[in-house]
């Protein structure tokens, strides 16, 4: 800002009558910016009624104009503690009787309570052998069988096995399994009900019968129906003293159980065979490095790395000796190379680590291969791909395997299964039973989805026959009309109002000179009364709220007929009646939260009971009207409107942008001209100055 001079010489008030002079030019900037105002606020009015508009269109206008959304029925249960009951679209009007037989129940199994020799806490880190009452000799190996719709596993029970690998091996046939150390048991479940997903745990042989029992986890078989059938089913193949029989029944299970273990086998083998061309890349990868030079052991390089460390330290504490600069440079020289070899011995080092065990794991991979094939036999099909077939090793130990287990199976049924009869308490899977117009249906769980009902059993009846009853959704279809016309008028009302305001010519946006005259709360009722009336006779939003109402008087046609509103009891209050501002808005004879139609006949709800063919018809077409009409009026203009406005806004934009454009040239014109007048007084200060001091030098020359 440049150096102004007041009035020192003149004793004018040059500030003041500078502003008087530039106030004219003043004004002309403040009135762009109170215009400028008036159309930010007017922006602000009509995105909110936009929103508003948009909202009518397409949570209400947009659906109810499809026949599908009056689509509503409802079911009703004389017993709803008993069922639940979703009603679909397609649902069938009509009663119904049901009865819920049986509830569908998940699999569970709670272990009973088994404790640690000498007392000792188990968890799930503990061996078999720890536990008490484990009565496995040195040595021996008892087998048990977890099975789950067609899954199946064998554990194989030794002293060494922990709780912990038990627990996998449950889990990897898909059942929730886990040892609770609290109360020293184990819990067994199926992840779904249903009987298809029920489990069953059973012994193999005599000392996997004594796992169990030590485990906690036999049952008593009379309350484990998917246990008991495992082992009479198994018992039913047994032809006493005649393996070839025996194996014979059994020979569907031996054979996909040797598909199962061959596809397994030959996994392991690509898994394996992959592995090891990695390792033996990599191991020549490093002979590669080394190539036209030998490569040492691991351990040599270790030790010659130490001792080159040890040499790096000693050269380290002698260079913190020396001060002599030339001897100082000579030994950090040193101490470079030493550090130079030491790195090379240690790149040299990791390199014959990482051969070695390259080297170990061929050897590891190339035993497990080797036990692999004694299983099955593979072809190379020289395409990247591998097939198999079992060895007779892989046959004889399935087939030894089911033998002993329809053998055990056999001698445990003869004996009454007095060795099977443990404390764990077992709830069986079973399946959801229902009975819907004397046809039965069962579900592993306990949804049914029936003629477009979905049933969710919820208790069984015990006799008691509910009453079903599906019908249109006749308060469904009326809340859906009484909503879209709550709404309706809200906007239409506010529209009436917006249009209707009062005038408020004489007030204008305040500049922020004027608010410093007035009280905050002053300023607030001054703004406030230029915004109510900001879309006073706005002739967009005369435009708007005309056509809707068009649309709503104009009627329908349905099956010839023209038909209305008021065919339905809902109508305007008429002018004379209506509040101010509400004249175009619908009310519903009959509507009890309505003070002025309350006691009126609901036509609306007998009409929708009645014919509501007529209804939908009628609705759905007047719906479809008034999108159509709101999507023309809410078009792309270019240059004026956006898609989905029902205002310009783009226009609005522009103006707004204009408006910026003119002030600031203004506030430009305006800083000239005031610099001009302060430069005009500032050359008036200075003459008078310059005359007074002529007018002192000829004072002081006269002797004055």
């Amino acid at each position: 800002m440049p150096l102004r001079m007041t009035g020192m010489m003149s004793g004018l008030d040059t500030e003041s009558i500078i502003q008087e002079l530039v106030a004219a030019k003043r004004t002309k900037v403040d009135k762009q910016k109170k215009a400028q105002t008036r159309l930010d606020w007017k922006q602000e009015a009509w995105k909110e009624l936009n929103d508003k508009l948009k909202k009518l269109q397409t949570k209400y206008i947009n659906n109810m104009r499809y026949r599908d959304a009056y689509s509503k029925k409802v079911t009703k249960v004389s017993n709803s503690s008993a069922v639940s009951v979703i009603t679909g679209a397609d649902a069938v009007n009509g009663v119904q009787s049901l009865e819920i037989e049986k509830l569908a129940k998940t699999g569970y199994l709670t272990g009973a309570a088994i404790k640690g020799k000498d007392g000792k806490e188990l968890t799930a880190l503990s061996k078999l052998s720890d536990i008490d009452g484990m009565g496995l000799a040195a040595g021996a190996t008892g087998t048990i069988n977890i099975k789950t719709g067609n899954k199946s596993v064998d554990i194989e029970i030794t002293g060494d096995t922990t709780i912990s690998d038990v627990l996998t091996q449950i889990k990897s046939v898909g059942l929730n399994a886990s040892f609770d150390a609290k109360w020293q048991r184990f819990n067994i479940s199926s992840p779904e009900s249903g009987k298809d997903n029920d489990f069953s745990i059973t012994a193999l042989d005599g000392n996997g019968a004594n796992a169990l029992s030590a485990l906690g986890i036999q049952t008593d078989l009379t309350k484990d129906p998917a246990a008991l059938n495992e082992y009479e089913e198994y018992a039913g193949y047994y032809v006493s003293g005649d393996r070839a029989a025996t194996l014979a029944n059994m020979q569907g299970f031996i054979n996909a159980d040797i598909t199962s273990r061959t596809n397994a086998y030959l996994d392991q083998y690509k898994s394996l065979v992959d592995a090891r061309k990695a390792a033996n890349d990599a191991i020549d990868g490093i002979k590669d490095k080394y190539k036209g030079t030998t490569l040492g052991s691991a351990d040599s390089y270790k030790t010659a790395l130490d001792a080159k460390n040890e040499e790096i330290k000693k050269q380290e504490e002698d260079i913190a000796k020396i001060t002599d600069p030339d001897a100082k440079r000579a030994a950090e020289e040193k101490l470079a190379d030493l550090k130079k070899e030491a790195s090379e011995l240690e790149e040299k080092h990791a390199d014959a680590t990482d051969l070695a065990a390259h080297e170990e794991n061929v050897k590891k991979y190339d035993d497990q291969i080797a036990d692999i094939e004694t299983y099955i036999n593979v072809t190379d099909n020289g395409d990247g791909t591998y097939s198999a077939a079992a060895t007779s090793k892989l046959q004889g130990e399935v087939e030894d395997r089911y033998y002993a287990k329809a053998e055990y199976a056999a001698q445990a049924k003869a004996n009454g299964y007095a060795d099977l009869k443990g404390n764990a308490s077992k709830v069986a899977g079973e399946d959801a039973v229902i009975v819907l117009n004397g046809a039965k249906y069962e579900n592993s769980n306990n949804t049914f989805e029936i003629n477009g009902l979905t049933f969710t059993a919820l208790n069984e009846t015990k006799g008691e026959t509910i009453t079903v009853t599906t019908e249109q959704d006749t308060d469904g279809i009326y809340d859906m009309v009484k909503d879209f016309l709550k709404a309706y008028n809200e906007i239409v009302n506010e529209m009436d109002k917006l249009y209707n305001a009062d005038s408020a010519k004489g007030y204008e946006p305040l500049t922020d000179e004027e608010k410093e005259a007035m009280s905050e709360k002053e300023v607030e009722k001054w703004e406030e009364k230029i915004k109510d009336s900001i879309l006073r006779r706005d002739d967009n939003l005369s435009t708007v709220n005309s056509a809707l109402q068009m649309i709503m008087s104009a009627g329908v046609e349905v099956n010839g007929k023209k038909m209305y509103l008021s065919d339905f009891g809902i109508d305007t209050l008429g002018y004379f009646n209506a509040p101010d501002n509400e004249k175009h808005a619908y009310h519903i004879d009959g509507d009890p939260d309505d003070d002025s139609t309350a006691n009126k006949e609901d036509k609306l709800k007998g009409m929708i009971a009645n014919d509501p063919d007529t209804v939908i018809s009628f609705f759905s077409g007047l719906s479809k009207n008034l999108y159509d009409k709101m999507f023309e009026m809410s078009k792309s203009v270019d240059g004026y409107r956006s898609f989905g406005n029902f205002y310009d806004d783009k226009k609005m934009k522009s103006d707004y942008d204009s408006y910026k454009s003119k002030i600031a040239e203004l506030e430009v014109k305006l800083t000239e001209y005031e610099n001009k007048w302060y430069a005009k007084f500032s050359k008036m200060e200075t003459a008078l100055a310059k005359m007074q001091s002529n007018a002192s030098a000829v004072t002081s020359l006269l002797g004055g």
